[in-house]
Formats: structure tokens, C-alpha cells, sequence
């Protein structure tokens, strides 16, 4: 109906929308006691899912692990570095059709030798002329960040149902990602 091009529009305002009123100013990033790890910053990449069992028409309880590669992480103004991290959890009612949040954990290692253990308890859900997001909240357990909110947003583009679906499964997906700790 809108094609590529305003499927991608419509994704990038989606995630302009979210971010604009989640994310803290760059000027209040890293102006805590302790170097960047008391104010807000942001990580933005890549992911690739795996889900056990495998996605299907039908919503069932599956587990998902997705390797993330953050390009960049803005951890203070002027200050960004790269990061990579493994996320675990459990979808109550996931399928190729339909997504549930569920809860889950990340570990993140910053390029700089610090890391992050965000603990997700709750998520949403955003639709948008067929882009979805699943937006998780959570907090940051340990490591840089630590005792902050964390929001972690998911977004994958339209695409037509894959012929996987049917049998034997979806087995793996590549979403863009976004992480905000919040100050």
C-alpha cells in the first residue's frame, strides 16, 4: 500500500516519535559524579532473533535470544563507543503474525571494557502502516547505568509472510535496535 519507501518513512518517524519523548537531552548525558556513568545515553544497531521453538501462524510461548551489535553508544556528549550484547527472554504468545513482550535480560560490553545487566519486566507494542515495535522497560542492574531506567525498542520493516511460517518455522529475524538508559 505505501510501498518501501514510505514504509521506511513511517518507520523513521515511529522511532523519532518514541525516541523524542523517552531519551534525555545529549546536554544531560554524563554530567553525573562518576564520569558517564550517572546521566542518560543512547546505543543504536542491529540485531539478529532466534526463537525457540521456532515462529508459526499459531501464538505460542517461545523463547528469544538475539545477538545485538551496537554501532554507537553515546555515552557522554562527545564520548561514543561501540558495544556488543546478548539478549534472553521469554514471549508469552509469539508467532510470525503476532508478538508479545514478555520480560527478559541484556548484557551489554562497551567497547571501553565497561558493561551494562538490564533486567526487562514490562513491554509494549506499537503498530504503524504495518512497522512494528516492541518497546521493553526495564532497569539496570549492575554496571554502568546502574539503578537507571532502561528502554530498549525492537523495530522490524514490513515484509511479506515467509513461506516458513507455514513449516517448519521462522527460526531467525534481523530488527533494528535502540537502547536508552535513562538519567
Amino acid at each position: 500500500m505505501f510501498g518501501k519507501r514510505g514504509a521506511a518513512l513511517t518507520l523513521g518517524s515511529l522511532l523519532l516519535v518514541g525516541s523524542s519523548l523517552v531519551w534525555a537531552p545529549a546536554g544531560r548525558a554524563g554530567t553525573g559524579r562518576h564520569e558517564d556513568h550517572e546521566g542518560g545515553f543512547l546505543c543504536t544497531g542491529s540485531s539478529r532473533s532466534h526463537y525457540d521453538p521456532p515462529l508459526v501462524l499459531e501464538p505460542r510461548l517461545t523463547r528469544v535470544r538475539a545477538d545485538v551489535t551496537y554501532s554507537s553508544c553515546t555515552v557522554r556528549p562527545g564520548r561514543t563507543v561501540a558495544a556488543t550484547s546478548s539478549f534472553d527472554g521469554v514471549s508469552p504468545a509469539a508467532s510470525c503474525l503476532t508478538l508479545s513482550g514478555g520480560s527478559g535480560e541484556e548484557t551489554v560490553q562497551y567497547a571501553d571494557g565497561h558493561h551494562s545487566l538490564i533486567v526487562y519486566d514490562s513491554s509494549r507494542i506499537l503498530r504503524a502502516a504495518g512497522v512494528l515495535a516492541l518497546v521493553q522497560s526495564g532497569r539496570v542492574t549492575e554496571g554502568r547505568g546502574k539503578g537507571h531506567p532502561a528502554r530498549r525498542t525492537i523495530t522490524g520493516a514490513p515484509r511479506e509472510l515467509p513461506t516458513d511460517c507455514l513449516a517448519p518455522g521462522l527460526r531467525d529475524g534481523d530488527n533494528e535496535v535502540q537502547l536508552e538508559i535513562q538519567p
